[in-house]
């Protein structure tokens, strides 16, 4: 029998196991400390969609079509 080799090949990889875990605890603290600051460009690319979604909510509301209140008919039949 070879118990010696298998628990040194258990405790291997124990090992091997515990310092991935380490790395990755690493790695998200790294990722957390770490303040976003946008390029040039996204800041750009931001500034120009919120333009985009004010110009046309403005405009949905000089162009729209006012809808029509179809509840209350003027012959009272109920058929659509």
């Amino acid at each position: 029998m070879n118990n010696w080799n298998n628990e040194y090949m258990a405790e291997y990889h124990r090992q091997e196991i515990l310092d991935e875990a380490e790395q990755i605890r690493l790695g998200k603290l790294v990722v957390s400390s770490q303040v976003y600051r946008p390029h040039l460009l996204n800041r750009t690319m931001f500034s120009f969609a919120n333009w985009m979604i004010s110009t046309g909510k403005k405009l949905r509301k000089r162009y729209e079509v006012p809808s029509v209140d179809c509840s209350h008919s003027r012959t009272g039949s109920f058929a659509h």
